[in-house]
Parts: structure tokens; C-alpha cells; sequence
């Protein structure tokens, strides 16, 4: 009996089979395999992987714990970008107002000029010749009174106009005041001044604050311009077309008179 039990040996398990199985070499002759590669290592080789959610395979090393902290991280980038965005917002909205209140001085000196022109010449070329002719007067009234009042509207649109109110920095600690206008920080001391600032450097919700409330400022100053501007360019128009009507009828009921010329 232990003869034969020492003869047969147990049988194999399964796994020391596959092992056998894959230890074996390439005795089929199969061009294009190495020995001891089947499709079955590929199974084997992904063996204890998980899937990561995104269709990737994704194992259990720490390697892909890392990858996996550096996308999140990734996705985290945008809100921390967001106090430099506040800024550029800030930035964009001081260079638009600033940019459009240089274009509504330059538009207020155009009426200026133009008014002024218009003027000039029609007080040293046509009122000699009203004397001659009463006709005249008409014409030129309108178009001098036109060209004035569209002149007062480009200067009041293009003077300066500051309000300054007596402020301490107790009111700009109470936000009541905005120590970057320079109409309400001109009545503080210097040093409340640098003291005040300081304060609003180091707090962020105050300076953005006072940033949008400076800005709202400027919004205010650029509505009053600009609706100056169109009250003199409407005046301007209208006093320039009625004036150009009147003047050709005058020279047309004169029938072409040479000294009106």
C-alpha cells in the first residue's frame, strides 16, 4: 500500500495547472507569438484592476492615487484664478469709463470749434450786409443762436465738475465715504489718508467696495456728458439746417442779388 501510494502522486490543482499550462512552450508553432504568450496573459495581466469611473483602468498603486489627486486639483484651478478675474474685471471697467470720458471731451471740443467757426464767420461776413438787407437778419439769427446754444451744452459737458464733501475717515471706515475719489480723501489728512488706505488694502471686500462704488461714480459723470453732448449736437443740427433754409430763401425772394453775396 505505501508503494503504491508513493506511485500516484495527487492529482494537480487548478491553479498549479494554469501555471504548468503557461510555463509550457509554444509547441504549435504559432508565427508571431513569443513562447509562453497567449491571449490568456492578457487577462491575467489586468488581474486586480478597478475601473475609474471614466472608462480608464485604474489600479490600486499609489501612482494612480496621485493622478487621480492632480485631476482634481485641475478641476480646482478656475476658483482659484478667481480673485485675478475680480482684478482684470475691475481693471477693464476703469479703462472703458476712462476711455469713453476722453471721447466725450474730444466730441464736446469738436462742437466747440465747429460753433465758434460758424460764428466768426457769420458776424464778420454777414452782418455788414444786413444793413442792406433786412432779409438777412432772420437767417442769421438762427443760426447764431443755434451755434450758441449748442456751444453752451459742449462746454458744460466738457468743464469740469467735482463735488467735494467734508468726509472724516470714521465715515470711510463706515463706508459712507470713498477715500479713492479724490473729491472726498482732498478734506482727510495725509496721514488719515495713508492710515485709511492701509485699512482697505488689507481687507478685500472693502476695496472691492469702494472700487464699485467709484466706478458707479464715473458712470454718473459719463450719463451727464454724453447727455449734454446729444443736446448739443441736436441743437447744433436743427440750428444749422434751419439756418441753411432760411439763408436760400432769402436768396432766392431776392432773385439773385449780387450784394447779398
Amino acid at each position: 500500500m505505501a508503494d503504491e501510494f508513493q506511485r500516484d502522486p495527487a492529482p494537480p490543482t487548478e491553479v498549479e495547472g494554469a501555471e504548468a499550462e503557461l510555463s509550457k512552450p509554444n509547441s504549435e508553432g504559432r508565427e508571431g507569438e513569443p513562447y509562453g504568450e497567449s491571449s490568456d496573459l492578457d487577462g491575467v495581466a489586468h488581474l486586480g484592476t478597478t475601473s475609474g469611473g471614466d472608462g480608464d483602468l485604474v489600479d490600486g498603486s499609489p501612482s494612480s492615487k496621485k493622478k487621480k489627486k492632480k485631476k482634481g486639483k485641475q478641476k480646482e484651478d478656475p476658483k482659484a484664478r478667481t480673485p485675478r478675474g475680480v482684478e482684470t474685471m475691475f481693471r477693464t471697467s476703469y479703462r472703458t469709463h476712462l476711455d469713453l470720458s476722453a471721447l466725450a471731451d474730444n466730441k464736446a471740443n469738436i462742437m466747440i470749434s465747429i460753433n465758434g467757426i460758424i460764428m466768426s464767420i457769420l458776424l464778420a461776413s454777414i452782418y455788414p450786409r444786413i444793413m442792406e438787407n433786412r432779409w438777412l437778419l432772420l437767417p442769421t439769427t438762427v443760426l447764431l443762436v443755434g451755434c450758441l446754444i449748442s456751444m453752451i451744452y459742449a462746454v458744460l459737458s466738457a468743464r469740469p465738475r467735482v463735488t467735494r464733501n467734508p468726509v472724516t475717515l470714521d465715515d470711510v471706515r463706515a463706508g459712507k465715504a470713498n477715500i479713492l475719489f479724490f473729491g472726498n480723501f482732498i478734506s482727510l489728512e495725509e496721514d488719515e489718508y495713508v492710515e485709511g488706505m492701509k485699512e482697505l488694502i488689507q481687507d478685500p471686500d472693502r476695496a472691492y467696495g469702494s472700487m464699485s462704488r467709484d466706478i458707479y461714480g464715473l458712470g454718473g459723470v459719463l450719463e451727464r456728458k454724453y447727455r449734454l453732448l446729444r443736446a448739443s449736437y441736436t441743437v447744433f443740427m436743427f440750428g444749422l439746417i434751419a439756418g441753411v433754409v432760411l439763408f436760400l430763401t432769402v436768396f432766392a425772394m431776392a432773385g439773385g442779388n449780387s450784394a447779398l453775396i
